[in-house]
This record gives C-alpha cells, structure tokens and sequence, in this order.
C-alpha cells in the first residue's frame, strides 16, 4: 500500500485551519465559510468545502457525519465525546476520558485492531430546554 503524499498547506487551507481552531461550536461549512471571508474575501464556499475535506483527509480536522443532520467539522482530532441537541442541533464536546473497554471489546468481538472510536449522545441543550 503506498502512502499518499501529504497535500501542500495553501494560505486558503491554513485560513480555514486557523478559523476553525478558534471555535468549540463544531460548525458547518457554511457558517466558517461566513468566517473564513473575511479574511479571505474572495474566496468561494466551493473552495471552503474542497478544503475541509482536504485538511480531513489529512487528519487535521475532524469531519463529523451524522444521518439527516449536515456535517460539522472540529479542529480538536483527539479522540473524544460529543453531545448533539435534538432540538436546534448544536454540538458540544463531551468532556470525559475515552472509555478504552470499548475498543478492548470491539476488538475482542470483532476481529478487527480497533484504532479509534467515536461517540455522539444525543440530548436536549440547555438553552433549548430554558425555552421549552
């Protein structure tokens, strides 16, 4: 299997990194579009995509997918928790070790050297819950 080169860091990449280091919201594409323009006001929300998934496959941001909701992306690429409202869809890390039984146990039962995992909760958050 032959290693992919490593893609070359551009100042549009490097931008996007460096914006979406400075927040804990886990936004979408669009919304870092909408901080990413400033400092960068030519830049088009095509290239903001093509770049996050870039900087993803790289494994210096992390894409998060979930069914029916749109992808989020996080600059934080460390195994950890996250929390998903129900109601307005915000995302909040979880702050709580790594449960490392889960990958002893995926590992037992599947066969497979389990490397990492992911978990999301789901719930309702607390501005949410205020409102209700």
């Amino acid at each position: 299997m032959n290693a992919k080169k490593p893609r070359r860091m551009t100042q549009q990449r490097r931008t996007i990194l460096d914006e979406l280091g400075k927040l804990t919201s886990h936004p979408t594409a669009e919304e870092l579009y909408q901080l990413v323009r400033h400092r960068l006001p030519r830049i088009s929300i095509a290239t903001v995509y093509r770049n996050l998934e870039i900087l993803s496959d790289e494994g210096l941001i992390w894409k998060m997918d979930v069914a029916g909701t749109q992808r989020r992306f996080d600059a934080t690429t460390a195994n950890h928790y996250h929390i998903r409202c129900g109601e307005c869809g915000r995302v909040d890390d979880v702050h709580m070790a790594p449960i490392a039984s889960i990958e002893a146990t995926a590992n037992r039962i599947s066969g497979y050297q389990v490397l990492t995992h992911r978990v999301e909760f789901g719930g309702i958050c607390p501005d949410c819950a205020r409102s209700n």
